[in-house]
């Protein structure tokens, strides 16, 4: 059996007393259950945000108890996940071990990508919302977990993770993938966002957009190279709209703003707009009013 012996528990304490307004700091809120949420999505939201999925009662000091058993609920769910691609127990719950120690900053920042949601879109009415509705923002929680599991080097684990919900978000994100503080997906449907890719703080990108390759390179005659920069940098501040394709190891300045469908596969500078110079004209034609 898992079971975590670190700090983790009192920096959790201390960041859940840091939330206030707009973060909800009732813990006895009762929400509607939600079916088909695979175990470490379901885990996750209830350790990081446990007043938004009716596990309040772990953010008190007094119940120290409740939220060592969730974190070891956690751990055991990883220590499994991880232990079919990790030879050896010990080195399986040291790598288990080093995600729980980042649980409290995963959190912290997290509460950066919520500030970002409701600052970068208009329908977004609370911090409720954003927390247990938008998908954008179940896909960043996993990235956050897959990634420091990929920099752990473990084998396919955080992929699986990855794909999980990819299904059910339809936002594609390799857990390779470098992702700055601020970050916000609005829609997200059909988003991928490649293993190389390194975006930076306060990035917007919208459905459809593909941080991508242009083209791979060959090793040998048959096998593709592995382990190199084939994806987009993105700078800070950068707005990328819908449909837009980004691709192949190009860098995106800061404060920039890429229109909906363009193609670029060049470096940007900083402080530039990119857009479709001729954009197809919409053509009308009345019928007559026959039927």
């Amino acid at each position: 059996m898992y079971e975590y012996k670190g700090d983790a528990i009192n920096r959790l304490f201390e960041s859940y007393k840091q939330d206030k307004n707009p973060f909800i700091t009732r813990t006895n809120i009762n929400f509607l259950e939600r079916d088909q949420v695979f175990e470490e999505l379901g885990l996750l939201r209830e350790v990081m945000f446990p007043n938004y999925w009716n596990n309040g009662s772990i953010t008190k000091q007094d119940n120290k108890k409740g939220l060592e058993a969730k974190i070891n609920e956690l751990g055991q769910v990883l220590f499994e996940g991880t232990s079919s691609y990790l030879e050896k127990n010990e080195q399986n719950k040291l790598t288990v071990d080093k995600i729980i120690r980042q649980i409290p900053s995963i959190r912290e920042s997290l509460k950066k990508n919520i500030e970002a949601s409701y600052k970068g879109d208009p329908a977004a009415r609370n911090y409720t919302e954003i927390i247990r509705s938008y998908p954008s923002f179940s896909a960043i929680m996993i990235h956050r977990i897959a990634h420091k599991l990929y920099e752990l080097n473990v084998p396919s684990y955080p992929r699986e993770l990855a794909e999980q919900i990819h299904s059910m978000t339809g936002i594609d994100i390799h857990p390779g993938a470098k992702i700055g503080e601020y970050f916000f997906i609005d829609h997200g449907t059909g988003v991928v966002i490649g293993e190389t890719t390194k975006i930076g703080d306060w990035v917007r990108i919208y459905q459809s957009v593909t941080l991508g390759a242009l083209h791979f390179e060959k090793e040998g005659e048959q096998e593709l190279r592995k382990n190199y920069k084939r994806h987009p940098t993105i700078g800070n501040h950068v707005v990328i709209g819908v449909g837009a394709k980004i691709l192949g190891p190009v860098n995106i300045g800061n404060h920039v703003s890429i229109g909906a469908n363009s193609w670029v596969q060049e470096d940007i500078p900083d402080n530039t707009t990119v857009f479709i110079s001729e954009h197809p004209q919409l053509e009308k034609k009345q019928n007559g009013g026959k039927k």
